[in-house]
């Protein structure tokens, strides 16, 4: 009997499925080709219409990232932290975190800001400024460091949850979570039951991911449609300095993960790779969530570890988000002429530390930001006009930039904590995932 299953088994179980990073980079490469020919094609009104209407795929598989992000979020973070055993532990963990963060940030913030200077995107830009009258209608009187602090602190859990508020969600989570692990066996069932919780909104998550290249497909050719390829060309010095400075803050991370992990970080780029083109693809960190949670399970990294730094990182660790405010500041200062001495220069690197955390739950949040700053320093906020158009190609970067910055901080402070499976354990485990991932996927087949 054994062998008549040995023998059936191994052709479901080895057979190989295309990777969807693949279809993830195929509907990329066949979205900006659609753009292009709708963009050729069609008057901008039209193509405008039309890019709305492509648009309805990515903007549902968003809606649809967004719809479980809280949930997830809330499961998998009270069980991570139930199983810690006690506030000790949690608080140990974030404070590695929190170290990590900020020194990312500090680096970040100082790269933008060298690469700014030493590039100097903004000098003869060949084009006409916006008025220094115009304004940009960004709302910036949210970001304060006092409302920052207050809105931490959530009103209410549901209204939290309904709002998306990462961030509140992680500070309700975490209480709730040490309550549960004091409880001891009272708290177990409750334990068991949100575990469960977390397994069906993973579950969730497989099923709202198949859309996953279909979305990077509708959002880049609804892009490409509505501004084409010509607006790349205007602001090629600034684009092409912002990327060189994602790749070499990129290399910095994964330096810093290597000194660290040593050449296991390799795997973990390999692992993460489809959350990297799918957050540079759709212009969002969220979209890639799941996708980075499973890839580090495969890594070895325990899930009380990931689920809690994740989440954490997704307010306090946007690495690329803070490279482009800098680098984005001294752009505009440098187009309309206006001369920061380094010591301006760092103290707006000082304030922008404070107010870039927690923008990850405002839309366009790197722009309320540098608004925001613009106006710390009288620099015209209608030079935000400037890069407004080409905002969504930078957020590609900035996004996929900030995927790459997480799954390193977790991996490296699962190591620090011993959470980290050893590469042969690594190995074995993933084997079993693979394994309970065909099973599922001959399942749904026979279904």
């Amino acid at each position: 009997m054994v062998t008549d299953l040995q023998a059936e088994k191994p052709p479901q179980v080895l057979k190989k499925k295309r990777p969807q990073w693949i279809d993830i980079l195929i509907g990329m490469i066949l979205g900006i080709g659609v753009g292009y020919i709708i963009f050729l094609n069609y008057p901008t009104e039209e193509a405008t219409e039309i890019a709305g209407y492509i648009s309805l795929v990515s903007d549902i598989f968003l809606r649809l990232i967004k719809m479980i992000i809280g949930p997830l979020v809330f499961a998998t973070l009270v069980t991570g932290v139930a199983h810690m055993g006690d506030a000790k532990s949690v608080g140990q963990v974030f404070l590695k975190a929190f170290g990590w963060f900020v020194i990312a940030s500090v680096m970040s913030l100082l790269l933008g800001l060298l690469m700014a200077n030493l590039l100097q995107p903004g000098h003869n830009l060949g084009m006409p400024l916006p008025s220094t009258d115009a304004a940009a209608n960004i709302q910036t009187s949210t970001f304060t460091l006092k409302n920052f602090i207050t809105h931490l602190v959530p009103k209410s859990f549901a209204e939290a949850m309904a709002n998306n508020e990462i961030l509140q969600i992680v500070v309700f989570s975490m209480f709730f979570g040490v309550a549960l692990a004091t409880l001891g066996d009272i708290g177990k069932t409750l334990t068991r039951a949100i575990d469960e919780l977390s397994h069906v909104m993973l579950k969730i998550t497989g099923y709202v991911m198949k859309l996953a290249p279909a979305a990077v497909f509708a959002a880049m050719a609804a892009t490409v449609a509505t501004n084409g390829v010509g607006i790349l060309a205007k602001f090629a010095a600034f684009m092409a300095g912002f990327y060189v400075t994602l790749s070499i803050l990129l290399c910095l991370l994964v330096l810093a993960g290597f000194i660290f992990l040593g050449p296991r970080i390799l795997k973990l780029l390999k692992l993460i790779r489809e959350a990297f083109l799918l957050s540079f693809a759709t212009a969002s960190s969220e979209a890639a969530y799941p996708k980075i949670l499973s890839a580090l399970d495969r890594f070895g990294v325990k899930r009380k570890i990931s689920s809690l730094i994740m989440s954490i990182g997704y307010s306090f660790n946007l690495d690329g988000s803070m490279v482009y405010c800098t680098f984005a500041v001294l752009f505009i200062a440098q187009a309309y002429d206006i001369h920061l001495t380094i010591a301006t220069q760092i103290t707006m690197m000082a304030i922008l530390m404070l107010t870039s955390k927690g923008m990850a739950g405002v839309p366009r949040a790197s722009l309320v930001v540098i608004a925001a700053t613009l106006g710390h320093f009288n620099i015209p906020e209608a030079g935000l006009l400037l890069i407004l158009g080409i905002d969504v190609f930078l957020d590609m970067g900035r996004s996929a930039t900030n995927v790459v910055g997480n799954s390193i901080a977790t991996a490296v402070v699962a190591k620090w904590e011993g959470e980290l499976l050893s590469e042969a354990d690594a190995a074995a485990n993933e084997k079993i995932l693979d394994a309970e991932l065909a099973l599922k996927l001959d399942q749904t087949h026979k279904d």
